[in-house]
């Protein structure tokens, strides 16, 4: 079983959004971190609540769950310290791909992110990721659908809408840097999207869900590791 930290948000998880536990072809146990919100913890970064975090994944752990992972990129920034707090793997964001996406691309060509916020992913989410700091970003409008959504909740989505939003998003990293080979789409809520990005920018695209699942795949027959509850 999987473990996810969730961020404690008010809109849709649809399917093949991280947070929805019908994504997954294998069991998830969920952990909303109360007051961990969009807000918190990208836009004000606020390191306080790391401590929640951390009790939240070992409450996982304590669970059965073999490896914890999360529902927003940008908790990157806490891999070492979430990978220390707890007995068993941790994958914090789809940040973490971009040096292997990077090392297999053709010479001269280069991998950029397309995020929430390019606002908030700073060198040093990236250089917490492994990554190049000079790596391209490019985010969906502050003031659009997308961002508005996961910002500030909403009772439904458009799926239409969101998809545009990322797209967008894409076309601008690629006018911006002809270099450019392949995209990670930074934020767990893009996946459903990824399909619509591929059909437009006509180049390798990687998403949160295709690193999870490859994750458990690589722990799937790891034994639980009781933290906190001795079960002998």
């Amino acid at each position: 079983m999987l473990g996810l930290l969730t961020l404690d948000t008010a809109f849709p998880r649809i399917p093949g959004d991280v947070g929805a536990a019908e994504t997954f072809p294998f069991p998830v146990r969920r952990a909303v971190v109360a007051g961990a919100g969009v807000e918190e913890v990208v836009h004000r970064a606020d390191d306080a609540l790391f401590p929640q975090f951390a009790r939240a994944a070992m409450t996982l752990v304590d669970e059965g769950c073999i490896g914890i992972a999360t529902t927003c990129g940008f908790l990157v920034r806490w891999q070492r310290e979430l990978a220390a707090a707890v007995p068993v793997p941790v994958l914090t964001s789809a940040l973490l791909q971009l040096p292997l996406v990077q090392r297999c691309l053709p010479q001269h060509r280069r991998v950029g992110v397309v995020t929430y916020s390019a606002a908030d992913l700073t060198h040093a989410a990236l250089d917490a990721a492994g990554a190049d700091p000079s790596t391209p970003i490019a985010g969906v409008d502050p003031d659009g659908y997308f961002a508005n959504t996961i910002r500030h909740g909403a009772k439904e989505l458009d799926r239409g809408r969101m998809a545009n939003d990322v797209v967008v998003a894409a076309r601008r990293l690629a006018s911006a840097d002809e270099d450019l080979g392949a995209i990670v789409l930074e934020c767990a809520n893009m996946p459903p999207y990824r399909a619509a990005v591929e059909a437009a920018m006509q180049m390798p695209v990687f998403d949160a869900v295709q690193l999870i699942t490859w994750f458990y795949a690589g722990i799937a027959r790891t034994p639980p590791r009781y933290g906190h509850t001795d079960l002998w």
